[in-house]
């Protein structure tokens, strides 16, 4: 079994308790043309007539911030600018603790999304709904902020109330909401017994997953004895991603060989290929997985290699879609830039850009009466400026994410149950491993 040590993400998007990036260093670029550095001398004759002659004197270093900014955002929605302030809070948030609302969020149509709220943080308690648009905090519009400013709004000392005014479909008019900030310490991994079949969630991937998983999987093991285990369920619903060493770990964790994840790059040289080692945690067991349009990126290569392999049976709705890979290129004391640098493929070499994980056994999560109408599919695919993917159709990727709060109502999960006590049967499961799909 494979142990990575490298701070690698590949979450779905940043946001005010989330990341979405690859940490590494970076590789020295190409020298431009004579062209691009005449292109580059406008730039900068625009830059000293604003320094000098703007109406108001300018923040020069705004200035050069936003214009990088600029600049990246043209590229796609996962590149992006961090100046110091927001690099140190990339690398706290890693760790799986940090201060925020719990939110998920990108930036769409000059408003703040939200992708998805984190369980049991405070955000989730007032009611917060994937889908959700942020058009104000405290009162001040976010139109025209960039995302970082706006979560930079919404970060502030524990204890402390913040109104949002939320956009919501199906809704008469503006909700308003007052949280009260909280310290959000975000457990990578919630488990507990269903009778005969151990549960596993995993909520992020942080450098507390794996320990969390190994932890949560021998706490069943002491519970219910081998003979009257059935099997897994591991819940990757509403799971924005992370850590890539922890989804790599994770996948390892339930195989005995073959390739989890590569990552390829614009040049071949730059392929990289991450394989599992022998040892699975469960010994064997059958395992079945849960996603949803929530479940984005890391989730999405955890789900893809355990499928491609046929150890587990995928089981819910069509995945967020998102397999770009960034790069954290440290800049010093100036920051750092998240470029996206590479796609991931799954084990069969399939990009889930722009496509996402489509399950073995499509189960729809049917929504409550009061929700319906107001929650939309959702997936990278409906990014604005997203790469497209090689697999890409009209058809996109993603669905809706919802999972009840209530398991006795959740269908997917009493699906997945019913399977593995025998209950329900579906050719998909239990999986052959012999047939597994790699690439050749």
């Amino acid at each position: 079994m494979i142990r990575r040590t490298s701070l690698v993400l590949v979450g779905a998007l940043m946001g005010a308790t989330a990341m979405s990036v690859i940490y590494s260093a970076g590789v020295p670029a190409e020298a431009a043309g004579s062209s691009t550095y005449k292109e580059l001398s406008v730039f900068g004759d625009v830059f000293e007539r604003v320094r000098a002659q703007y109406v108001t004197p300018p923040a020069e270093d705004k200035l050069i911030e936003n214009a990088i900014n600029g600049m990246l955002s043209s590229l796609d929605p996962h590149s992006s600018y961090m100046n110091a302030k927001d690099a140190e809070d990339m690398r706290t948030q890693t760790k799986g603790e940090f201060g925020g609302l719990g939110i998920e969020v990108t930036m769409e149509d000059e408003l703040v999304k939200v992708i998805t709220p984190i369980d049991d943080t405070p955000a989730a308690k007032a009611g917060v709904l994937a889908g959700d648009y942020i058009s104000e905090i405290d009162g001040q519009s976010v139109r025209g902020l960039k995302l970082e400013d706006a979560v930079e709004k919404m970060r502030g000392a524990v204890n402390t109330p913040i109104k949002l005014t939320l956009i919501r479909k199906g809704a008469d008019k503006p909700i308003e909401l007052t949280i009260v900030r909280d310290v959000v310490a975000v457990q990578a991994v919630k488990s507990r017994v269903e009778d005969d079949v151990g549960y596993l969630r995993i909520i992020s991937f942080t450098e507390k997953t794996y320990p969390d998983m190994e932890k949560a999987i021998k706490k069943i093991k002491d519970t219910v004895p081998a003979d009257k285990l059935k099997g897994y369920v591991l819940d990757l619903r509403l799971n924005p991603g992370g850590l890539l060493d922890q989804a790599i770990n994770v996948s390892d964790a339930l195989l005995q060989r073959g390739e989890v994840v590569s990552t390829r790059g614009r040049n071949p040289d730059e392929t990289r290929r991450f394989n599992a080692g022998p040892g699975d945690l469960t010994d064997g067991k059958p395992v079945i997985v849960l996603i949803n349009g929530g479940s984005a990126s890391a989730s999405e290569i955890v789900a893809g290699a355990l499928q491609d392999l046929r150890r587990a049976t995928v089981l819910g709705t069509r995945s967020f879609g998102k397999g770009s890979v960034q790069t954290i290129i440290p800049l010093g004391e100036n920051g750092a830039l998240r470029l996206t640098t590479a796609l991931y493929y799954t084990p069969s070499g399939r990009s889930i850009q722009g496509t996402g994980i489509t399950p073995d056994i499509k189960v729809e999560e049917p929504l409550p009466e009061e929700l319906q109408g107001k929650m939309v599919t959702e997936g990278e695919s409906s990014l604005r400026g997203h790469i497209k993917g090689q697999s890409e159709t009209d058809e996109g990727s993603g669905s809706v994410a919802y999972v009840p709060p209530d398991p006795k109502d959740d269908v997917q999960l009493n699906y997945a149950l019913d399977l593995l006590r025998g209950k329900k049967t579906d050719p998909a499961f239990p999986p052959n491993p012999d047939k597994a799909v790699v690439a050749k």
